[in-house]
């Protein structure tokens, strides 16, 4: 800002407050004006963006106790004097009251440049609207809650203190995921100088499962079979995250860690429309009655000799 305005410009009747109000009472104006005639809340409004350029100086200026005391001063001495312009007289002229306090004023018909002058003494703005102060933003509000996998596929409402002790409810979407942040924009604390207030950011853990695992958007379950089962084949019960329970067929022959699909019965949420993943485990019996086990005897020497591992003692070149 040229230094000469500060004799020209009333910055108290710019922000409308008295020249003896209190800084808080001209931040307070200043925050209030300064929202409704920002230019992100007027485009394309010239005059609203001019407004706001006079409250910016005024208030870069009065909100500096230091400025403000020399802009006082200024406006003091300036209070009930003509206006003057050196050369052609005998001297008293504005040029010599300000060369009797700063050590001499240009002469010989030529006006003084007070825009230098005062720019030295006071310094000149900085940026696009001079004194503008980017109003900040309010701190978030960071929470985390903890559901368990069923919830957190199905979805749930979470309530949490915001605040000033105020309730605040919030949304967690279906299908989310372990570490997943749920933000909540514009309820977190008010701006300490009139900017946009800060956000609710929740974080949502999941703890594992003891059944069920995730893999993206299916869920994986492990499920024990039958030697017989898994050698005939079967139909078989299988529990899902809903609490019901599936029949799966098991071809004959299926060996353990086979997996099959259950179409629909993954993760739901949004666009997402998972599956169960079933994967088979043989479950070898670990003791054998006697006449038991000269059944399997008999079985085993009426199969056709073969040697699983044939393969793979080729394929590692033993």
């Amino acid at each position: 800002m040229a230094s000469q305005d500060w004799l020209e410009k009333d910055f108290y009747q710019v922000l409308g407050v008295s020249k003896d109000a209190s800084e808080a009472e001209i931040k307070k104006t200043y925050r209030s004006l300064a929202r409704k005639f920002h230019p992100d809340s007027n485009p394309n409004d010239p005059s609203a963006e001019a407004r706001f350029k006079e409250i910016s100086e005024a208030y870069s200026v009065l909100s500096d106790s230091q400025q403000r005391a020399e802009y006082d001063q200024i406006r003091a001495m300036q209070a009930g004097r003509p206006r003057f312009t050196a050369g052609g007289g005998q001297g008293g002229g504005f040029d010599d009251v300000f060369g009797g306090m700063f050590g001499g004023a240009p002469r010989g018909g030529q006006s003084a440049d007070f825009g230098d002058l005062f720019s030295g003494l006071f310094g000149a703005s900085q940026g696009g609207y001079p004194g503008y102060r980017e109003p900040t933003k309010g701190r978030d509000v960071i929470s985390r809650v903890t559901l368990e996998l069923p919830t957190a596929l199905k979805g749930t409402e979470v309530s949490l203190e915001g605040p000033g002790g105020k309730k605040i409810t919030a949304r967690v979407p279906a299908g989310v995921k372990d570490g997943q942040k749920v933000r909540l924009s514009g309820k977190g604390h008010p701006s300490p100088d009139g900017g946009k207030p800060g956000d609710v950011i929740i974080t949502v853990g999941v703890p594992k499962h003891q059944i069920f695992g995730r893999d993206g958007d299916n869920l994986r379950i492990e499920v024990p079979i039958t030697f017989g089962e898994a050698t005939l084949g079967a139909t078989i019960e299988v529990p899902t995250i809903e609490g019901e329970v599936v029949k799966v067929k098991v071809p004959a022959g299926t060996p353990s860690g086979k997996v099959l699909r259950v179409k629909g019965h993954g993760v739901r949420g949004g666009a997402a429309l998972g599956d169960l993943l079933v994967e088979l485990r043989v479950a070898v019996p670990a003791h054998l009655s006697k006449i038991a086990q000269g059944h399997l005897e008999k079985l085993m020497s009426a199969l056709p000799k073969e040697n699983p591992r044939e393969d793979l003692l080729k394929r590692a070149g033993v």
